[in-house]
């Protein structure tokens, strides 16, 4: 691994992901009545005897409830409460009572099912489910120190290795995360069985495994090996997770060959198969990738939780290759496609985010954008997925090497490893000035700041810096600046990309920006954008919680992200020009 992650606490951030932090706080106690309201946490006493009844949702009810521990596990490392610990042990207690004796869980099972397990692997996201609770048990480990959750998800594991493998039962579910999960269990038990399962996993799809249940293979990223495969197909969620859960053991393994795959799969994604905002997956059919440049604006399906995998995919291959362009995309994912799934107040969400709302679209669903966000889905991986995410974000932001400290993404706050620590001062992603002073240090010190590749004209202590990491030496007491230039610059697709032929996409910084309703006399389906006419910043606090507004001629442009805060009105990403 070329880079290491910072410890927990060791990074604390402000500014613009506080915000967004503190709203995701306040939603987590909201979310445990979520969970109840639905129907997840009666399941889970239904099959550990507390209570009776039938099944309740769909059957992969228990990953929500996993993910929703894991964020209160980050949140208590963020902000240590009673009320936090008190909600995770309640729940913990639970889930430890649904346990079968030989380690097998997965309460809908148990109970709708009678205890048949594993009859029909593509759909029962069995796996899944395992996989979410042990990424919840490390989580809880740790950041509260918590065990109780660690020793249920040590015996499902125990159980899953016991089950499964070259000369058991050789199989895979239909929905990765075991994979990934499994690497993160091995880091905290050294347990060698945990690994190699991981390994098992990864090499079986891709062999028509699926097939075998008379499935078509692409949607579940079983047709081609994962050491074989150029790009990502079929499901987008499934397929990113199973990328990270790759990444993840290609790091352990010090496997190049696998590595290097990744690495050919995520050029092509970024390159054919991504929206502008960082969003992935082009087709509402099956939620998946479409064909190379096939990205239509206004049925984009762009879910939610495709884009938190593809942050947790590109962090893999960063701290694996040390890479800006990993670092680029989380920026890009987290900025815009993954931020635009969650309301200012941190309450409701977006399952699919598209680039393009027409006037009077209908709401044919309930993902549909055009109810709006909302509280709670009838399938509801994503809040819970954008509560940990956002309560564990300090993670993404800072690593370290033999030689120095590695900043990835900016934010005001203090970063410490070892005896260094950093205190960051910006008003990113709003103003592109990044103070970064050394307040301690053993001796001169590496500080690696990244210069993301939009950033033309960018200067480090007054130098010009291209795009990547610019590697400056400090000592104590020593302040560094880095300038981002946050000129809004307009972005053409690839020719290819038919949807959007003759539009263009205003961005400034990090930020992708969109034309709404609520600022426009003139219909937005109906706006043209004049590229000749002064493009103006201005910063208006009185906005949308504060954001810089582009004007453009007689366009009025928000930052994509903060969409569908005053109704779910129309708004268009891509502008045509006049």
């Amino acid at each position: 691994m070329a880079l290491r992650p910072l410890g927990i606490g060791d990074v604390r951030i402000g500014g613009f992901w506080a915000d967004r932090q503190r709203a995701n706080a306040s939603a987590i106690p909201l979310g445990r009545q979520r969970l109840e309201e639905a129907g997840n946490l009666q399941n889970l006493r239904i099959a550990a005897g507390q209570a009776d009844g039938e099944a309740i949702g769909p059957v992969f009810a228990d990953s929500d409830v996993y993910k929703w521990l894991e964020a209160v596990a980050w949140e208590y490392a963020r902000e240590p409460s009673d009320a936090l610990l008190e909600m995770q042990r309640e729940v913990t207690a639970l889930v430890a009572a649904a346990q079968s004796d030989d380690g097998y869980l997965n309460s809908v099972v148990q109970v709708r099912h009678r205890d048949q397990r594993y009859t029909d692997l593509p759909w029962s996201h069995e796996h899944y489910c395992a996989g979410h609770l042990v990424q919840a048990a490390v989580a809880q480990v740790r950041c509260t120190g918590d065990t109780a959750l660690l020793d249920v998800a040590v015996k499902l594991a125990d159980h899953l290795a016991d089950t499964f493998g070259e000369d058991r039962r050789h199989d895979v579910d239909g929905h990765p995360v075991i994979e990934m999960a499994l690497v993160e269990l091995y880091r905290v038990t050294g347990d060698p069985r945990h690994l190699e399962l991981a390994r098992y996993f990864t090499e079986a799809r891709g062999h028509g495994l699926m097939a075998g249940y008379g499935q078509e293979p692409t949607y579940f990223s079983d047709r081609v090996p994962v050491r074989e495969a150029t790009t990502v197909e079929g499901h987008a969620v499934r397929a990113v997770y199973l990328a990270a859960g790759a990444a993840d053991l290609a790091a352990e393994l010090g496997d190049d060959g696998l590595l290097d795959a990744l690495r050919t799969q995520f050029d092509h994604m970024t390159a054919t198969k991504m929206y502008v905002t960082g969003g992935l997956g082009s087709r509402w059919d099956r939620e998946a990738f479409g064909d190379p440049y096939e990205l239509p604006t206004d049925r984009a399906y762009a879910e939610t939780c495709a884009a938190i995998g593809g942050v947790q995919w590109a962090w893999r291959m960063l701290l694996a290759t040390g890479d800006a362009r990993y670092a680029d995309a989380i920026e890009r994912m987290l900025f815009n496609g993954f931020l635009s799934g969650v309301s200012l107040a941190g309450t409701e969400y977006f399952y699919v985010n598209p680039l393009q709302h027409r006037s009077d679209a209908h709401a044919d669903g309930n993902r549909s954008p055009a109810h709006g966000r909302r509280g709670w889905f009838d399938c509801a991986c994503c809040p819970p997925n954008v509560m940990r995410t956002l309560a564990g974000l300090e993670g993404y932001i800072a690593s370290r090497d033999d030689s120095g400290l590695q900043l990835h993404q900016y934010a005001p706050g203090t970063v410490t490893a070892g005896d260094t620590a950093l205190t960051v001062e910006t008003g990113y992603p709003w103003d592109g000035l990044v103070r970064v002073r050394v307040d301690a240090a053993p001796g001169p010190v590496t500080l690696s700041l990244r210069v993301p590749a939009w950033a033309e004209g960018a200067t480090v202590g007054g130098a010009p810096a291209g795009p990547g990491y610019v590697r400056v030496q400090a000592a104590a007491g020593d302040v560094v600046e880095l300038r981002l230039p946050m000129e809004v610059r307009t972005t053409t697709a690839h020719p290819r990309v038919d949807a959007v032929r003759g539009c263009v996409a205003v961005e400034r910084g990090p930020l992708v920006y969109a034309a709404e309703q609520a600022d426009h006399d003139t219909p937005v389906d109906d706006l043209r954008i004049d590229l000749g006419a002064p493009r103006v910043s201005e910063h208006r606090p009185d906005l949308l919680g504060g954001v810089t507004v582009v004007t453009a001629g007689e366009l009025t442009l928000v930052p994509y992200y903060a969409w569908a805060n005053r109704g779910p009105a129309p708004m268009r990403v891509w502008i045509p020009t006049t």
